[in-house]
């Protein structure tokens, strides 16, 4: 059982404010219920030990350069974007799009807060997902012939969308 004391503590302005202490048990020995014997430490030599400390630390060694370059400076980022703000033909079809893009991942996350409220749609909706991941991995990934099939289609849909095909 374990119990805790309170202590209770008063600063310069008379606010009290309670602490809670937790209460260590006064009994040291415990008392084992396992049928299985104790068995001694394992023993690594100290090569092993040597060897899995050198892989270690080689694994995590960091070398500091002191080139410029490597950090991205805020006012080349800044100028770069204003370059590249500047050189656009279209500036209302980008606003139009990025503002349209804001729009529907608003929507988006309405629609999904929504269908989530509904008591064991997405259980169902999970359960749709898994079996979808489960055809697709038998269709195209398991055998090799349907993996070369799937690159395939993948490649020509690739030229439709750039225009090479």
């Amino acid at each position: 059982m374990t119990t805790t004391a309170y202590a209770a503590a008063t600063s310069t302005s008379m606010a009290a404010t309670a602490v809670m202490l937790p209460r260590l048990p006064t009994v040291t020995t415990t008392a084992r219920c396992s049928a299985l014997p104790n068995l001694p430490a394992r023993s690594f030599s100290t090569s092993i030990k040597q060897v899995s400390e050198s892989k270690r630390s080689s694994l995590f060694q960091i070398k500091a350069s002191e080139d410029a370059s490597s950090a991205p400076d805020a006012t080349e980022l800044f100028n770069d974007l204003k370059e590249k703000w500047d050189a656009l033909e279209n500036k209302s079809t980008v606003i139009i799009y990025g503002g349209g893009a804001v729009v529907a991942v608003w929507i988006s996350s309405i629609l999904i807060g929504a269908v989530n409220s509904v008591p064991l749609l997405p259980k169902i909706l999970e359960l749709v997902g898994l079996g979808y991941t489960a055809w697709f991995v038998y269709r195209y990934l398991l055998f090799k012939s349907s993996r070369k099939e799937l690159a395939t289609d993948i490649e020509s849909i690739k030229k439709k969308i750039a225009g090479t095909e």
